[in-house]
């Protein structure tokens, strides 16, 4: 068995709306049923024992080696804790050859569980070992070092639960919600409009201390000491007992509390200067520890933190006791889980013998233990909820803090006996404020009932009816795509909306190119709505892209299919039919918004047949409103989009809006088939966004359709006095629109200058010249740039053979090189006469071709 061509689909795919790992598998005859391999299944079960059924109960079927790969993939995942249930082996059009799927939730655990199926497939064929829990411990730890912490972790759910969009922008918690212009950025619980001087506030400890006592919040007496002498002096300036700690640290490093000897002191500056040189020395404040949570102006929750400590069973010495405490499920070595594993460290055991104990000692039955002075979750306490009984004036005081230092989420902790009560009143004081605060003590207490913290932080990041979506527009199709989105584009920048677009020439936000090339893939889109001044975005959507990661959003509002048609690009990618390549463009309909609207082609059968996948509305569009499909939605009382008595109107029940194709110069007064219908296709994505008419209609009226506007898209030139038309036309569906708009245009002789794309079938090659050889007198073949596999001059002999039974054609020139091409053609072009040349470079050509003009007109 080999595994090939490893792909990560990051968002909805052609196979379900599930991140996955897809791979191709190259099975051997005998992996092919692996009932023909004495023995194996028993092998297999015996290192896996909870592997799932290799077949529904009732089936008789053939199962090769692929489709257990595929199993065992998604069941060590399962095994290990990862959330994952789908999966799913095809067999492909070659002998042996499957691609196989298996979800993942982290990217790398999913690549891992692939790689670790693959050897318990081998080790059970060669009946050699796996050890099936190390390899669920490699999952675990991989799991858990590259999944989100529970922090961040309840953000993002909080804001999945909203229909808020979210991207993770690093290996890290820095997260994105909502796209473009209404997008909103954490990094951790840390809102991106908290200011880096509240941070560096919130990290010097004692200006803190200042900001605060200045705003009337109790805090405790103390300074900052440079040496353990001036340590000692400041104690007792302050009086004992006292807390020594960092002036910048954090997760309790360095602290030590409750200090009443000057060699407590001196062992306490010590621990501290490990984690800094400025180190401050307070007034300590006998009481319970309560970490106080503030999100924008109010308090949201609030815990008890208790040290961590052990309870004394008679029989069992404190280490051992530890040892126990530390196999609670609940309990890791970092922040992912709800609780910390208890350190037993010199700390600990410094704090053990201030109770006259040690490591060895067994504590009596019921006797705390305390294992240290301070209550940070992070060195292995606990905590209890205590939101409920929070007193008012106690969490008008957390709020005052929170907002003297200018913090939006902001983890207030406080001493004091009772939380029932105001702190003046017991004595109590602020003795810390935090910024980007753990999470977890309040979502998963070890006592009481966690706090919705993470819906808390969302609903201050996002007004109640915001979900940090813009207007999203994705086009997919066979021909017409760009056009199409630059069109729409246009429309919505009418409208005053600064556009991101994706097409086959680039990325453009707000009419500024920042990308060059063929954009129309997921990088590119994940660009555009990562892009903050962007209002609406509108995406090529190409099939290459769904295939190699899926979609770069999870849903959009307008999903336009303009063709299939013939298709292209067939033979592919294991796409090998006009079914297959519809049942991948319909990606897009299946991930349209409940309320969003798919813009469908109701002349294309099959795009026609994609309406019944769509979860919103449908939108049809066809130059003949008497059309089935057409007259049946529109009796239904649905949205149509049709061409009648020179106009286009867009009809739902009695409303008609109409718009002359004479004031739509894309069109050439409507006399331009297949931009007749990608108007058609724009018109129904604005309108289904809620444009209005009166800017629709005029932004119809500008858009001229030249090499600035629509880049190789029916670029009409004037030369000597012939029409020259530059086009990027390059599949049989293509050619037979363009032949029939030139065929509107008068002319007195008609050439045509082409190559073809290596990538397509032999079919399609031949096929486009097979079609020019009826409509032009003169074809000048060219070889194109890059050949894309195919030898030299066999894309040449495959044109040729497709002008063998041309009625029309009676000269054929070959020619190297694309603008040589161009020249040979313009070079014999006379008053009267026109040329269709199908570029290949684009951009270049239409310089060459641009050039060239003005140097006639010079």
């Amino acid at each position: 068995m080999d595994i090939s061509r490893i792909r990560a689909l990051r968002g909805p795919n052609l196979w379900s709306n599930h991140t996955a790992i897809e791979a191709i598998v190259n099975c051997t005859p005998a992996e092919c049923a692996i009932s023909t391999r004495n023995g194996f299944e028993g092998r297999l079960r015996a290192r896996f024992p909870e592997l799932s059924p290799l077949q529904p109960t009732g089936h008789d079927d053939t199962v090769p080696m692929a489709h257990v790969l595929e199993l065992a993939a998604l069941d060590l995942q399962a095994q290990a804790g990862c959330p994952v249930t789908f999966s799913r082996t095809t067999a492909t059009t070659e002998a042996g050859v499957y691609q196989v799927v298996v979800e993942y939730s982290e990217e790398a655990v999913g690549r891992l569980a692939l790689e670790l199926a693959a050897s318990l497939c081998l080790a059970a064929q060669n009946d050699t070992p796996f050890e099936l829990q190390q390899a669920l411990e490699q999952l675990r730890e991989l799991d858990e070092d590259v999944r989100l912490g529970p922090s961040t972790g309840a953000i993002v759910k909080a804001a999945v639960a909203r229909n808020i969009p979210y991207r993770r922008m690093t290996d890290g918690s820095m997260i994105m919600f909502g796209w473009g212009s209404k997008q909103r950025r954490i990094q951790a619980a840390e809102m991106d409009v908290t200011g880096a001087i509240a941070e560096a506030i919130a990290q010097d400890k004692q200006l803190t201390k200042k900001l605060l006592a200045a705003a009337g919040v109790p805090v405790p007496l103390g300074r900052e000491v440079d040496t353990p002498e001036d340590a000692w002096t400041a104690a007792c300036e302050v009086g004992l007992p006292v807390v020594i700690k960092p002036k910048d640290g954090n997760q309790g490093k360095g602290v030590t509390v409750n200090i009443t000897s000057h060699e407590q002191l001196q062992a306490a500056y010590k621990a501290a200067a490990e984690f800094g040189n400025d180190i401050l020395v307070e007034r300590y404040i006998p009481g319970n520890d309560f970490r106080l949570l503030v999100v924008g102006n109010k308090l949201v929750a609030a815990a008890r933190r208790d040290p961590p400590h052990v309870v004394g069973d008679g029989s069992h010495s404190i280490h051992e006791l530890v040892e126990q405490v530390n196999k609670d499920p609940r309990r890791g070595s970092g922040h992912a889980t709800s609780l910390t594993k208890i350190r037993f460290d010199e700390i600990a055991l410094a704090c053990l013998t201030g109770q006259g104990l040690h490591a060895g000692s067994v504590p009596p039955k019921g006797q705390r233990v305390t294992l240290r002075h301070n209550a940070n979750l992070s060195t292995g306490g606990s905590a209890t909820d205590v939101t409920d009984s929070v007193h008012p004036e106690v969490a008008a005081r957390a709020v005052a803090a929170a907002q003297m230092v200018g913090l939006d989420i902001c983890g207030v902790d406080m001493v004091c006996n009772s939380i029932l009560h105001p702190l003046e009143e017991q004595g109590g004081g602020v003795v810390e404020v935090n910024a980007a605060p753990g999470l977890r003590m309040h979502l998963s207490p070890s006592y009481g009932k966690g706090r919705p913290v993470g819906e808390a932080i969302i609903a201050s990041m996002f007004g109640k009816q915001e979900n940090g979506r813009i207007p999203l527009v994705a086009v997919t199709g066979t021909n017409g795509k760009t056009t199409t989105v630059r069109l729409i584009s246009h429309l919505l920048a009418q409208s005053g909306l600064r556009v991101g677009m994706t097409n086959t020439d680039g990325v453009y936000i707000a009419g500024q190119r920042i990308d060059t090339g063929d954009c129309s893939g997921p990088r590119s889109a994940r660009n555009v709505l990562q892009h903050p001044d962007v209002d609406a975005a509108v995406l090529e959507t190409a099939r290459g892209g769904m295939l190699r990661e899926g979609l770069a959003f999870d849903r959009c509002d307008v999903a336009v299919v303009t063709n299939v048609g013939s298709g292209d690009h067939l033979g592919l990618n294991y796409i090998t039919t006009v079914e297959d390549l519809a049942v991948l463009k319909r990606v897009i309909v299946q991930n349209i918004a409940p309320d969003g609207v798919a813009v469908l082609n109701a002349a294309d059968e099959i795009v026609a047949s994609m309406a019944k996948h769509c979860h919103g509305s449908i939108t049809f569009f066809a130059t003949d409103r008497n059309h089935p499909v057409m007259a049946t939605h529109l009796a239904q009382g649905r949205r149509v989009v049709f061409i009648e008595d020179g106009c286009l109107v867009a009809a739902q029940g009695a409303v008609r809006h109409r718009v002359p194709l004479s004031g739509v110069p894309i069109t050439r007064q409507g006399t331009i088939g297949f931009q007749v219908e990608n108007v058609m296709a724009s018109v129904a994505a604005a309108w289904g966004l809620g444009l209005d008419w009166d800017i629709l209609q005029q932004g119809l009226a500008s858009f001229v359709n030249d090499s600035d506007n629509a880049l190789g898209r029916f670029n009409v030139f004037s030369y000597r006095g012939a029409t020259v038309i530059a086009d990027y036309g390059h599949n049989p569906d293509a050619i037979a629109a363009l032949v029939q708009a030139v065929e509107s245009m008068p002319a007195q002789r008609r050439s045509v200058v082409i190559s073809g794309a290596g990538d397509r079938r032999d079919e399609d090659i031949r096929q486009q010249t097979e079609i020019l050889g009826h409509a032009f007198d003169e074809v000048v073949l060219y070889q194109d740039q890059c050949q894309r596999g195919r030898a030299d001059g066999e894309v040449l002999a495959l044109l040729r053979d497709g002008l063998t039974a041309a009625t029309r054609t009676k000269t054929i020139r070959e020619i190297q090189g694309e603008f040589l091409a161009i020249d040979t053609a313009m070079n014999t072009l006379g008053e009267g006469d026109l040329c269709l040349i199908l570029v290949d470079q684009v951009e270049e050509a239409l310089a060459h071709i641009a050039a060239r003009i003005e140097r006639n007109q010079d």
